[in-house]
């Protein structure tokens, strides 16, 4: 490998840049850099953090995702002649500077799945202000989108209470965040997703069959709806196993044409509207009165995390999401801040009413009770250490990701992301999983800091 090919941990592309991400960026980072050239500002050891002041809409806690791909966008941040062109702005040294860039700083931070919470230092870039300050809006537009979803889409498991979903909003959002919020739903517990990009890109189970337009397509020789001949259509090419879209007309007789066709042994049915705890308590009590016991419900229609715990005690089987997860359920953005915390080594920090900001480059522990559960999440000055209480287990949050600009050894694996999310969630406390809004989970406490002026 050579000093020019960037490591890739995932699968990240750009069809916007050539695979370039240097100008996933707001031009007040490029005219940053330009003056911090000129007045000799530009090299000074610098620490900026990603985190949040509050979790949106009052949550208990939210979902890091992105992490891949944010590492992803930083190996790939190199600059092309067009982009620099583009630049007329930029001074003859600004330009030459963009020509030569890669990122030689060190990157800590949570892994991805783990919970964060108000103030966790979920990523610390570190190397000089010109290398870092540049970085700041392709950081933030990863995390803040995929760590919205996932976030959503935790609160949504916890409310299937282990019934599988399906992420099928692909329809609802930008072809591209399609594809990062399907990888984020999947890290956050979903199931499978509808998206063949995502099931091909990072080898997310793929699940679909037929939409209503299937079942209007089919009409007999006098033009009259054959909601039959669609099934059978169906099951002929995809198997009894298939699930059938019972809604297009009515929902009694659409039942009960696909087990005229499928028989009992029809692997699902599938419901996108109407009152969906009553119709599903009257399909399966037709389908157990026709002796299809194992025939599963599976629930669509707007579903979001209220619903589905609305539907829970309901006979439904699995649900089937999509606008609400990938729009972030009524947070569409993480929240999250990048901000500069540390300058040759001092502390600094902003001071602004509601802003409240800590200064210097941090690490964090988490402690928890023996029974497993957390109790609180501690943030301290990078390198120290905090006196730790005998009953209590800590485990650290921040691991290395880059050292001098090269990947380390970190798991970067969708998989262990989603098996880090669920044993996650299983240590809050029975209130943090609540659907209401309260405080944060668990209490965040800084040791080692001054109390920022605000």
């Amino acid at each position: 490998m050579t000093e020019q090919t960037p490591q890739r941990v995932s699968d990240y592309r750009s069809s916007t840049c050539n695979e370039s991400t240097a100008f996933l960026t707001d031009m007040y980072e490029l005219t940053m850099l330009d003056a911090a050239l000129q007045d000799g500002t530009a090299f000074r050891q610098c620490a900026f953090e990603v985190f949040t002041r509050r979790l949106p809409a009052e949550r208990r806690y939210g979902v890091v995702a992105g992490t891949a791909r944010v590492i992803d966008a930083i190996t790939s941040f190199r600059f092309t002649e067009e982009q620099i062109a583009s630049a007329p702005f930029l001074s003859d040294a600004a330009k030459q500077y963009l020509r030569d860039y890669t990122f030689t700083g060190d990157i800590d931070g949570y892994r991805e799945g783990d919970l964060y919470f108000p103030y966790s230092p979920i990523l610390t870039v570190r190397g000089t202000f010109a290398e870092c300050v540049i970085l700041e809006t392709v950081i933030l537009s990863i995390f803040n989108s995929d760590s919205a979803v996932a976030s959503a889409a935790s609160r949504m498991v916890s409310a299937a209470d282990g019934k599988p979903i399906i992420e099928m909003g692909s329809r609802r959002t930008h072809e591209l965040a399609a594809v990062s919020a399907a990888r984020a739903t999947y890290i956050a517990g979903f199931d499978a997703t509808s998206n063949m990009e995502a099931s091909h890109r990072y080898g997310i189970p793929a699940s679909g069959t037929a939409a209503h337009a299937w079942t209007l397509l089919h009409v007999d020789e006098n033009g009259q709806p054959d909601e039959k001949a669609a099934f059978k259509a169906q099951i002929d090419a995809a198997g009894v196993d298939t699930t059938l879209l019972v809604d297009t007309f009515d929902i009694t007789k659409g039942v009960e044409n696909a087990l005229e066709v499928a028989g009992t042994d029809l692997g699902a049915v599938r419901i996108d509207s109407g009152d969906l705890g009553i119709v599903s308590r009257r399909v399966r009590k037709q389908l157990d009165e026709a002796g299809a016991f194992n025939t599963r419900i599976i629930v669509s229609s707007d579903l979001d995390e209220f619903t589905i715990a609305g539907l829970r005690s309901d006979p439904v089987d699995g649900f089937g999401v999509g606008t609400s997860v990938v729009t972030g359920s009524g947070a569409p953005t993480a929240g999250l801040v990048y901000k500069l915390v540390e300058v040759e080594g001092h502390a600094v920090a902003k001071r602004s009413s509601g802003k409240r900001t800590y200064g210097g480059a941090k690490t964090a522990l988490r402690a928890y009770r023996a029974s497993g559960v957390a109790v609180g999440e501690v943030i301290l000055p990078l390198g120290s250490d905090v006196e730790r209480k005998p009953n209590l287990d800590y485990q650290e949050l921040t691991v290395p990701m880059i050292r001098g600009g090269k990947v380390v050894d970190a798991d970067f694996d969708l998989e262990s992301a989603r098996s880090l999310h669920a044993q996650a969630r299983t240590t809050l406390p029975w209130e943090g999983l609540a659907l209401s809004r309260g405080e944060a989970a668990i209490p965040t406490k800084f040791v080692g800091f001054p109390e920022p002026a605000e």
